[in-house]
């Protein structure tokens, strides 16, 4: 069967592939399209499986909220370079992740990936994923997801850039309010919104830790006590929301800037792209010396 420009055409619309892919696909199919796309499909699938191993640790944190602003959805996307993090075709796949994330009930990542990617459509979150690393050619994860639905209370965001992204949930207050403390969670990276959410095992940890310290510094044991409960509290303001300095005015804390607006965070969630994964450490010096050797 003839292969001609209009096939090809539809082949490059319904699946997003090159021109000269799409046509080797036709070739290959005698013209029939479905058996074209299908074929594509494994092709990308294989392709994406041995990209699957290869460190993927830039990326774009994704954020969206429903029309009412009573919901809220934040995704990590990742791929391996900062180049690919700005092309058009990535930006646009995490888009659409972080809308599907608006609207899922999955409880994990791998129930998510298996969602459709738009409504209407069967390509699920996964599929439209392998496609874009066969098409791009690097490894890409949909590494993380939140979801909020605020119940009659503020959600608030900030990003800083496209690699840092912070979701919270305000219980009075304003809008502005709600971005400041959106703005200075990025900045300070806290783990919880107040000492009581601290975890037990974490804090245990740090006490053995500023315990050990006193000991090796020949502090009295009569004294070990006071020293150590010194250290916890100043670690928990390190750690906690509501202990730090406010970002804007370092003057006073979180937890008093949130009296004095009658409000309260109920929780946040912040999202830095790549933070906690092992990037390789290429020695490119070494290795000119290798080759040389």
């Amino acid at each position: 069967m003839a292969i001609n420009a209009s096939l090809v055409k539809e082949l490059r619309e319904r699946t997003g592939s090159g021109m000269m892919e799409c046509k080797k696909a036709l070739v290959e199919t005698n013209g029939d399209i479905e058996a074209a796309i299908e074929q594509m499909r494994k092709s990308g699938q294989a392709k994406a499986a041995k990209k699957a191993g290869r460190i993927a640790a830039e990326g774009v944190i994704g954020v969206k909220f429903s029309a009412d602003g009573q919901q809220a959805a934040m995704v990590e996307v990742n791929c391996e370079t900062d180049f690919v993090a700005k092309d058009k075709n990535f930006t646009s796949f995490v888009d659409a992740v972080a809308g599907r994330a608006l609207q899922t009930e999955a409880a994990d990542v791998a129930g998510f990936l298996q969602e459709p990617l738009h409504d209407g459509e069967d390509t699920t979150i996964d599929t439209a994923r392998e496609a874009l690393v066969a098409k791009i050619g690097e490894n890409m994860n949909v590494r993380r997801f939140v979801r909020f639905e605020a119940a009659g209370n503020l959600l608030a965001h900030y990003k800083h850039g496209e690699r840092i992204g912070v979701l919270v949930e305000l219980k009075g207050g304003d809008e502005q309010l709600g971005r400041d403390l959106a703005m200075h969670i990025a900045a300070t990276n806290p783990v919880c919104v107040n000492e009581s959410q601290v975890p037990a095992e974490m804090l245990d940890k740090e006490r053995e830790i500023f315990k050990t310290q006193a000991l090796e510094s020949g502090k009295p044991e009569n004294i070990l006590d006071k020293i150590v409960d010194g250290k916890v509290r100043k670690y928990l303001a390190e750690i906690t929301l509501s202990g730090q300095p406010f970002v804007k005015d370092p003057d006073t804390t979180v937890e008093k800037l949130l009296q004095g607006a009658g409000a309260e965070v109920v929780r946040f969630a912040r999202f830095e792209v790549g933070e906690g994964i092992e990037k390789k450490q290429e020695d490119f010096a070494a290795e000119v010396m290798a080759q040389i050797g």
